[in-house]
């Protein structure tokens, strides 16, 4: 006689969670990449310092970097629904952690096609404001989150 497995249903609910959390920070390089792929070549073109690391390696770090954006938030999403935590904190973090994906999608067009530098110097400092922020606030909701998000500010 077989016997019938069945899977608890919130199971599913946390892979599309996953899915969802990592997928959001993939399509914003994914799109703000293919927005600036033209300039990127020529930028590259430029002469580059000799301890300039490879085009390619940038695609991996930053895909890994935005791995562990999206995992940070499933992270931080999850806390949540914890009795243990507060509830505005989380909530807080994620608008800023949406305000900050919107400020790096945005900082390559102006950097790459606009060539503006220096708006997009100050652009990377205000977005680095918004890691920092991310990175205190995480750690009274997630540590390995909070971990997450310093290699984000250190890459």
């Amino acid at each position: 006689m077989k016997t019938k497995t069945t899977t608890n249903p919130s199971t599913y609910s946390k892979v599309w969670r996953i899915v969802l959390c990592v997928a959001i920070p993939l399509a914003v390089g994914g799109i703000a990449a293919a927005l600036t792929g033209s300039a990127m070549k020529s930028f590259q073109q430029m002469n580059q310092p000799q301890l300039s690391p490879p085009a390619w390696l940038f695609q991996v770090v930053w895909t890994i970097l935005y791995v562990l954006m999206g995992l940070a938030s499933y992270m931080i999403w999850s806390a949540e629904h914890s009795v243990f935590r507060n509830h505005s904190n989380v909530r807080n973090w994620l608008i800023v952690y949406g305000l900050s994906l919107v400020f790096n999608f945005c900082w390559s067009p102006v950097f790459f096609n606009l060539n503006w530098f220096w708006f997009a110097f100050v652009w990377l400092l205000a977005l680095w404001g918004m890691i920092i922020y991310l990175v205190i606030k995480a750690s009274s909701i997630s540590m390995a989150a909070m971990w997450m998000m310093v290699v984000y500010l250190l890459g």
